[in-house]
């Protein structure tokens, strides 16, 4: 029998932590909301392994790693205020960490029945929204902050024309096997971008870079 617990805190002592992530809103949050009820049953037995967790068999969609899950967070500077944009929420996990640090949060999913698991693991705590994640959810923008649940091998302009003046959006940019963890920042109505650090993460629909023509 898996103490989930246990389990839990060793995710944050030997993943998180060890990768500065300092915040404490952000490590009670990670202890607080169990990820393994957000996974299909025979996933719950690894779902605080250091992976991009698929949440059911045979999907190619996952919750994102928890290292690099938690350093987007952080990056987020989110604060008790913000209203935030979870895109590519798949069963709700990462709406439910958000929810432990944010005001308001949104949760944009585009699979019907993925989108459905969300709203029965949220219930009243998140708002959802079902659509393509590419085009984000303009009906509750402006945002302070947007995070992408998994890479864009492009940059995501639509979503970064949702964001309020000083909103940040923190996403995994570039192609697998291997991108860079980014911060967008609008100020002064200009979009900035920097750098943080290599991660990977599965591709998220509607995010893929337009096959280039080749002679």
């Amino acid at each position: 029998m898996v103490d989930y617990a246990q389990a839990r805190k060793t995710m944050v002592d030997c993943q998180v932590r060890p990768s500065d992530v300092t915040d404490l809103r952000i490590i009670a949050a990670l202890l607080d909301v169990p990820r393994e009820q957000f996974v299909a049953p025979s996933r719950r037995a690894i779902a605080y392994l250091d992976l991009d967790l698929p949440v059911a068999d045979g999907s190619p969609r996952a919750l994102l790693k928890p290292m690099v899950f938690a350093k987007l967070l952080q990056a987020a500077e989110i604060r008790e205020t913000d209203r935030v944009l979870d895109v590519g929420c798949t069963t709700g996990y990462s709406a439910a960490v958000l929810a432990k640090l944010a005001g308001n949060v949104v949760a944009l999913e585009e699979d019907p029945a993925l989108a459905r698991i969300a709203a029965a693991n949220l219930g009243a705590h998140v708002v959802m929204a079902g659509g393509p994640l590419n085009a984000g959810w303009q009906a509750d923008a402006p945002y302070d902050a947007i995070l992408l649940e998994g890479a864009s091998e492009v940059r995501p302009d639509r979503l970064l024309t949702q964001l309020k003046e000083g909103g940040r959006l923190v996403a995994v940019i570039g192609s697998a096997p291997l991108g860079k963890a980014t911060l967008y920042r609008k100020d002064s109505g200009q979009i900035t971008a920097l750098p943080l650090f290599d991660a990977a993460a599965p591709l998220l629909p509607g995010f893929a870079k337009t096959p280039a023509f080749v002679f």
